[in-house]
């Protein structure tokens, strides 16, 4: 049996998560969704399309689509809807978790990887995170869950932006891009999103795939934290261009860097928001000397070991001795996981490329130990 795709949906209270969602289930795709919600949702998806209000926590909606509200846990309650699913009970292709606003995203994605039994029926497809334009500044500010679900998306989808500036919209953007340079993020109104943006992203595969966005590697005059690469590399290369990636995660055309090494100049840009000093940051690490595979190893699985809860998603397409291949490895908290890539082309830089986002991390700590690893 094949793995049911499963999307986490995540936002601030008033982010426009529920508007979203209905828009998605409404739409004549011909998928059948399953929602799961929690229970004391804000908003529950309205019985206007729903085909009847019952007191059963799992609701068939006309069009196919079905809803249901978490019982006792996320565990139990994908369990139930897997079970039902193979007895032919239910019928759906792909499960959608719609977080209350206050939800850390990192324990429900590490349900997906920590529980066999769901890692066996389910696979993580990625996180997508709304954030509601006019009341951004003030949410990042006070939560550190706002930060977080921020930090851990794959895409971010930015409600209301029509209610602001263009300098407040732009101010934003700038913010969210150094808390996480990897998701794609753009505007949306009313939840008018393509499927394609929703859905099979792929967040969680190890694939080649790994898109920086390249206003995070300009230069900023006021930006101290470099991007670290060791000294023998060429500013600017760049070993992921489109064409080498495997993949079958959209090209989005907002915000995301598709990995032309012109854009890069070797600088990273987090931490230059003068007013923001959040605690939620990214960095980037580059080198062009290969790793050794087993000081890499050793020297990961120990700061995972220490700082895996402050670190949110972390993932690389690495250059590592005795192979011709690429080594991907990712990561969420303390889960990380590895895999062997596609060949290097022919000519092409073999450059290691790695992102963490995390809170509070300790970069120096990391640039140093990374370091010490290659070879």
């Amino acid at each position: 049996m094949s793995l049911i795709p499963a999307t986490i949906l995540t936002g601030f209270l008033g982010s426009g998560k529920t508007t979203l969602l209905k828009r998605v289930l409404s739409e004549a795709h011909g998928q059948k969704i399953a929602v799961v919600e929690n229970e004391f949702g804000e908003e529950n998806i309205d019985n206007e399309i729903l085909v009847a209000d019952t007191t059963e926590n799992i609701i068939q909606m006309s069009n196919g689509c079905i809803c249901c509200t978490i019982r006792d846990d996320l565990r139990a309650t994908l369990q139930d809807l897997a079970e039902k699913k193979r007895k032919g009970e239910l019928d759906f292709e792909r499960v959608v978790i719609e977080t209350t606003g206050l939800a850390d995203p990192g324990p429900v994605a590490q349900t997906f990887f920590m529980d066999d039994e769901i890692a066996e029926q389910y696979l993580l497809d990625s996180v997508l995170t709304l954030v509601d334009a006019k009341h951004a500044a003030e949410q990042l500010n006070e939560r550190q869950e706002a930060r977080r679900q921020v930090g851990f998306a794959d895409q971010i989808f930015i409600s209301k932006s029509d209610l602001v500036s263009e300098d407040e919209l732009s101010a934003l953007t700038h913010r969210l891009k150094h808390m996480n340079p990897r998701a794609p993020m753009r505007p949306v109104h009313f939840g008018e999103v393509a499927l394609k943006e929703v859905f099979d992203l792929r967040g969680f595969n190890l694939n080649a795939k790994l898109d920086i966005d390249p206003d995070f590697l300009k230069v900023d005059d006021h930006d101290h934290g470099h991007e670290h690469h060791d000294h023998d590399h060429a500013h600017g290369e760049h070993c992921n261009h489109p064409s080498h990636q495997h993949d079958h995660a959209p090209h989005h055309a907002h915000g995301e860097g598709h990995g032309h090494g012109h854009h890069q100049h070797g600088h990273e840009g987090h931490g230059h928001h003068h007013h923001h000093d959040d605690d939620v940051k990214s960095f980037v690490y580059r080198a062009t000397r290969p790793f050794v595979p087993e000081k890499l190893e050793d020297f990961l699985g120990a700061i995972v070991q220490v700082y895996g809860p402050r670190m949110l998603r972390y993932k690389g397409v690495l250059h590592m001795e005795g192979t011709d291949r690429k080594v991907i490895f990712q990561g969420v908290h303390q889960l990380m996981g590895s895999d062997l890539g596609p060949v290097w082309a022919e000519g092409e830089q073999r450059t290691s490329k790695m992102v963490f986002i995390g809170i509070d991390l300790p970069k120096d700590i990391l640039v140093q130990g990374l370091d010490q690893s290659l070879a």
